[in-house]
């Protein structure tokens, strides 16, 4: 089975994770989710991810702030890790920096919204699941038929 795992930097990034999820769900994908912040408690996270990459997952990592969540994580497996940070206000949205800047030999994918951090992980395991793969590509045949819909609705 394609798994997403997504980690939690705490329960304030649930509602954000709760999108990626249902998002992942819709594209085939099967989610567990889990609270473990890599500055507070970086020994949980390591065991999460020890827990789960023999099943060769793709790891959603969703922190807010300082985001060391998606550069521990990644530097910590050998599977694809999407950092995902919800955004806001504070600092004038600067601390999407955290996630973007990473040091050498750490490369988490970093995707803003939710629902394509679910379609970067579907597409992920689309190269081997050919079931996984059809959804992508249905989803985005229904993408193209909206547009073209809407174009349609001006003509």
């Amino acid at each position: 089975m394609s798994k997403v795992v997504i980690i939690m930097g705490s329960k304030a990034d649930l509602e954000w994770s709760q999108k990626i999820a249902k998002a992942s769900k819709n594209l085939g994908l099967e989610v567990v989710m889990r609270i473990a912040s890599a500055h507070k408690v970086p020994l949980k996270c390591l065991d999460i991810i020890r827990e789960f990459e023999a099943e060769q997952v793709v790891f959603v990592t969703v922190a807010g702030r300082s985001n060391a969540l998606s550069g521990f994580s990644d530097a910590q497996t050998y599977c694809p890790v999407i950092a995902c940070p919800p955004y806001g206000d504070k600092f004038a949205g600067n601390d999407i920096y955290s996630s973007l800047r990473m040091p050498s030999g750490v490369a988490p994918m970093v995707v803003l919204e939710p629902d394509n951090a679910a379609l970067a992980a579907a597409k992920i395991f689309g190269l081997t699941n050919e079931v996984v793969r059809a959804k992508v590509s249905e989803f985005q045949a229904a993408q193209r038929k909206r547009l073209d819909d809407d174009n349609q609705s001006l003509l």
